[in-house]
């Protein structure tokens, strides 16, 4: 019979082989709308990105197809509850209930994308949301991972990933306001940047996540909003989404209304969720509410008993066991393919 813990090994070394295999599968191209074909990767630093990089991953190939969701569970009241135990959860795809086969509790180390707007209808707002965002990566832990990215007209990383607060605070301040928007472009770049950071072992297991401010629709990105959609779903990334609410007119326009739509299906497909604070005052609330929820979250983990490698979407449905309480993770997956 096999020990408990030599099964606990097994399935931890299948759950990092399985990560590694999801973050190697192709991704969509960009649209033919953008013109010509994407230029390389940034550097580092200050890089500008006006057309989504292309960059191929190593293939690898796990014996196990292990299907991993970071569930956030609250009460009644909005309180996180982090004392569940995996008996206390019940995974339905398509219907048919799965077996857990991992599960986690412990706080795991973050990787973690921060946009912020930076189009000419935040110049007045662009200090305190500065401030806010500060404050939220100064709540960052020594083994998180972060990068700031600022999106106008054009998408710039002004930080890659990095644990050093003092570089992170250094890159918000940096940001400055004008020109139009290129929120798709922006997701797109973070989510492609967040693929390269591959757990190689137990320790390097992260939950990845975007954290996004805006205060309006997009209005000058290559790629469309689907094609963006698609990519955030067949990832392992939360998408965070603020959407900046003000007291101008333009915020009952058609134009807030689709905006306000498409921040909304971010983070719901993904298991993250969105923000319409409708005061600048209320930012470091919204960014103190994500940093909790990202430290509250549990890892469930199994191997589906739909055998197919057909690439379909496959809907999921979380419950926990305990009353009162709700849990939110993202709504679904892709299958894996055959090839």
């Amino acid at each position: 019979m096999i020990s408990t813990s030599s099964r606990w090994i097994a399935t931890t070394v299948a759950f990092v082989a399985a990560l590694q295999m999801l973050s190697a599968q192709p991704q969509p191209s960009p649209s033919a709308s953008a013109g010509q074909a994407p230029p390389p990767a940034p550097p580092a630093q200050t890089t500008t990105t006006t057309q989504p990089p292309q960059r191929q991953q190593p293939s690898f190939r796990a014996g196990v197809d292990l299907v991993s969701l970071n569930v956030t569970v609250t009460d009644g009241t909005a309180r996180y509850v982090t004392d569940l135990v995996a008996e206390d959860f019940n995974v339905f795809e398509d219907g048919v209930k799965q077996e857990v086969t991992f599960f986690n509790r412990t706080s795991l180390p973050i990787a973690l994308a921060l946009l912020l707007d930076t189009s000419a209808s935040m110049e007045s707002k662009l200090g305190t949301a500065q401030e806010a965002a500060i404050g939220f990566a100064r709540k960052l832990r020594p083994q998180d991972l972060a990068e700031v990215i600022d999106f106008d007209s054009r998408v710039v990383v002004l930080q890659a990933f990095t644990n050093g607060i003092g570089d992170l605070e250094q890159a918000i301040h940096k940001t400055s306001a004008g020109g139009s928007t290129s929120l798709y472009n922006a997701v797109y770049i973070a989510l492609k940047d967040l693929k390269k950071v591959v757990a190689k072992n137990v320790d390097e297991i992260r939950r990845q996540a975007i954290v996004v401010l805006s205060d309006g629709e997009d209005t000058s990105s290559l790629l469309p909003f689907e094609e963006v959609l698609d990519l955030a779903k067949r990832s392992e990334t939360a998408i965070y989404s603020i959407g900046l609410r003000t007291d101008s007119p333009s915020t009952t326009s058609r134009g807030f209304k689709e905006a306000e739509f498409v921040l909304r299906q971010f983070a719901q497909e993904t298991g993250g969720r969105a923000f319409f604070p409708s005061q600048l005052t209320d930012l470091t609330n919204v960014y103190g509410q994500i940093a909790d929820e990202l430290s509250s979250q549990y890892t469930v983990g199994y191997t589906s008993r739909n055998p197919k490698r057909d690439g379909s979407w496959r809907r999921l449905v979380l419950r926990v066991n305990r009353p009162n309480l709700t849990a939110r993770t993202k709504q679904g997956y892709f299958a894996p393919t055959s090839h």
